[in-house]
């Protein structure tokens, strides 16, 4: 007992306490020390309600929890059941409290205990995993949550019993709150919070806890935010969304521009090259100029603002239209002198605005190429901002951009590819626009892309090309090229053009087997069968006679011919399909045939001669390869499919062989 007094926690209630309840808190103490090492029996916290001197009941768990921990030294058993029957002690409060106002019984409390302890002994053993904590808080969280549900009801129940009162006392009133905060208010947040800040000292590297931490903060609006923000980026400077969920925080919870702002700046001392904080600082400083623009609106100024959207800008007219008398002037005598001088000084500073986003985004664009001068998608987001706000030279930024871009990567596929996209953007966006304005649109979209195959003839452009009239076409890969045809367009009609791009690609000696496998698979989708078989026979055979994709395309066609042309398939058309795909793996190499292996197991799973010379050919080649991973998965294709036709014993026999 004078051992355990010395401890500070034991030493700190010394002065608070009475002796007699300290000698029975540290026999307690002692108790559940001993306790670890005795099977059976261990420390009741609901114990501690009933009445001094009372039978305390076992602990069933106390065994199991000292498994849970693993091995170790009797004295760090007691260490760790002294450590979690202090942490249950500071809950002593909470739990009466809970009990007195009648949220949780006597049973309830002895279960939270019960778990609670459980939690405890699993956050202090040696190596406690990520899933320990966020169990524990996933639990405070749901205890939480009903903890508020029962309150309300009590809550609902105190007032129409005070509502009764006053009825029945004919009109008198009585004061005083219905429900006074207490410890049991804020005790499971409180916990939460500690829950997670030992998760994430422990897990420091885990950037997922962070963000739950923080969203925890958030959700619940408390102190602590501002702290972990500061620990979570000291622990990872180099992450850009923590400085943008730090400034966002600032700027929209907290309200403070100047901190966002500074938030910001380090962000981008720390991740210099990080296109998302560039493009988030603009945001915020757009934004944050807007807000200044209309609370000018909402004192009176008649100040536009940067916003594009008409309808925004002419609510705030009608409102203040409808509400003129609230910016009546004091000196009605002159009004009509000074009108020219304030309407001078409201459009000055309207263009002041104007300009200040204007230099905002010229500086920030700026900084922002010097830091990252290789990026197209940086400057494409810059003007995606300058579409949807007014400002001041606002085309001459655009032309500005735009020129960098062309200057920068004008020898790159996906600037042509940006280019030809964006003179079709705005139909495809939903712009009401007549059929002969968007076939105009849709030529220009072609020029774009000739110019391009013409000054760089690669495959990459010639993909670009003919994926985009092939969404054209068949728009059901892409539904926003559906427009199209509402617009009363054929799509149709630009399948001779598609074709042409193919037949470039090859001439060129641009023909790549991706680009040869979208050649044949688009005669299958217009049903084209036959040309489809000729087309695939002739590329097999030539220039891409290695390629697995084409190959796998050849044979499932040649199966779809067979099965097309008649019911029942013939000996010697069997035999070519064989002779096909045997030639076909003697081709590619065999990490790259189990697509053939599957559909030809498939094909022939019935066909038991065939099956048989198909598994000897199999063998054959994985002798050639010397075994390998290659083979692993086509195995256990074989063996599943004898299992299933042919039953377990053959299933054996192959298991052996293979």
């Amino acid at each position: 007992g004078l051992r355990l007094a010395s401890r500070p926690w034991a030493s700190s209630r010394l002065g608070s306490v009475s002796p007699a309840w300290l000698v029975v808190s540290l026999v307690r103490v002692a108790e559940s020390l001993a306790s670890a090492a005795e099977p059976g029996r261990g420390p009741e916290v609901a114990a501690w309600k009933a009445a001094p001197g009372g039978p305390r009941p076992p602990d069933p768990r106390l065994p199991a929890l000292g498994a849970q921990i693993g091995p170790g030294s009797a004295e760090e058993e007691a260490a760790m059941a002294d450590v979690v029957q202090f942490r249950l002690e500071r809950m002593v409060d909470e739990l009466e409290d809970l009990e007195r106002r009648g949220l949780f019984t006597n049973d309830e409390i002895a279960e939270i205990v019960r778990r609670r302890r459980d939690f405890e002994y699993r956050l202090k053993r040696p190596r406690p995993l990520k899933q320990d904590f966020l169990d524990y808080v996933d639990y405070e969280i749901q205890l939480d949550a009903l903890r508020v549900l029962r309150k309300k009801k009590i809550l609902g129940e105190l007032k129409r019993q005070r509502r009764r009162d006053d009825e029945a006392g004919k009109g008198k009133k009585k004061g005083g709150k219905l429900w006074k905060r207490s410890i049991s208010d804020v005790a499971g947040v409180l916990r939460i919070l500690e829950i997670y800040r030992l998760a994430v000292v422990r897990y420091k590297g885990d950037l997922d806890l962070w963000f739950r931490y923080l969203e925890f903060c958030r959700e619940r609006r408390h102190g602590r935010m501002k702290q972990a923000l500061a620990q979570a980026i000291r622990f990872h400077p180099k992450v850009p969304g923590l400085w943008i969920y730090a400034a966002a925080w600032e700027f929209d919870q907290n309200l403070n521009v100047a901190a966002a702002r500074a938030l910001m700046q380090n962000g981008l001392r720390e991740c210099p090259t990080s296109e998302d904080i560039w493009i988030e600082y603009l945001r915020m400083e757009l934004t944050y100029l807007n807000k200044l623009k209309a609370r000018k609106v909402a004192i009176g100024e008649d100040v536009k603002t940067l916003d594009k959207d008409k309808c925004k800008n002419d609510e705030a007219k009608k409102w203040k239209e409808e509400n003129e008398d609230l910016f009546m002037s004091l000196d009605q005598g002159g009004v009509a002198e000074e009108s020219g001088l304030q309407e001078g000084a409201l459009k000055e500073s309207e263009n002041f605005f104007w300009e200040q986003g204007s230099n905002i985004l010229r500086t920030i664009y700026h900084g922002a190429v010097e830091a990252i001068p290789s990026s197209i998608s940086l400057r494409k987001q810059f003007l995606e901002i300058l579409d949807n706000v007014d400002l001041a030279h606002s085309e001459e930024l655009k032309g500005e951009v735009m020129a960098d871009i062309k200057k920068e990567f004008s020898n790159e596929e996906d600037y042509w590819d940006w280019i030809a996209r964006l003179e079709i953007s705005e139909v495809l966006n939903g712009k009401d626009l007549k059929k002969e304005e968007a076939l105009h649109r849709w030529n220009k979209t072609i020029q774009v892309y000739e110019q391009a195959v013409h000054l760089l003839p690669s495959a990459k452009m010639f993909s670009l090309y003919a994926k985009c009239l092939s969404n054209v076409i068949f728009p059901e890969v892409d539904e926003n090229y559906s427009i199209l045809q509402k617009l009363g367009i054929d799509t149709t009609e630009f399948a001779s053009d598609l074709l042409r791009v193919y037949e470039r690609a090859e001439s060129c000696g641009c023909l790549t087997s991706d680009i040869a496998h979208e050649y044949v698979s688009y005669f299958l989708q217009v049903g084209r069968l036959d040309e489809a078989r000729k087309l695939s026979e002739r590329l097999c055979n030539g220039a891409h006679s290695k390629a697995s994709n084409l190959w796998s395309l050849r044979i499932s066609i040649e199966m779809k011919w067979l099965t097309y042309k008649s019911t029942s398939i013939s000996t010697d058309e069997l035999n070519h399909v064989f002779k096909l795909l045997k030639h076909a793996v003697d081709k590619v190499a065999m990490s790259e045939t189990e697509f053939l292996w599957q559909m030809a197991i498939k094909f022939f799973s019935n066909r038991k001669e065939y099956f048989e010379k198909l598994v000897q050919s199999f063998m054959f080649q994985l002798a050639k390869t010397a075994g390998g991973d290659g083979g692993y998965f086509i195995s256990c294709a074989i063996v599943n499919c004898i299992l299933q036709r042919d039953g377990v014993k053959h299933a054996r026999g192959m298991y052996q062989r293979l």
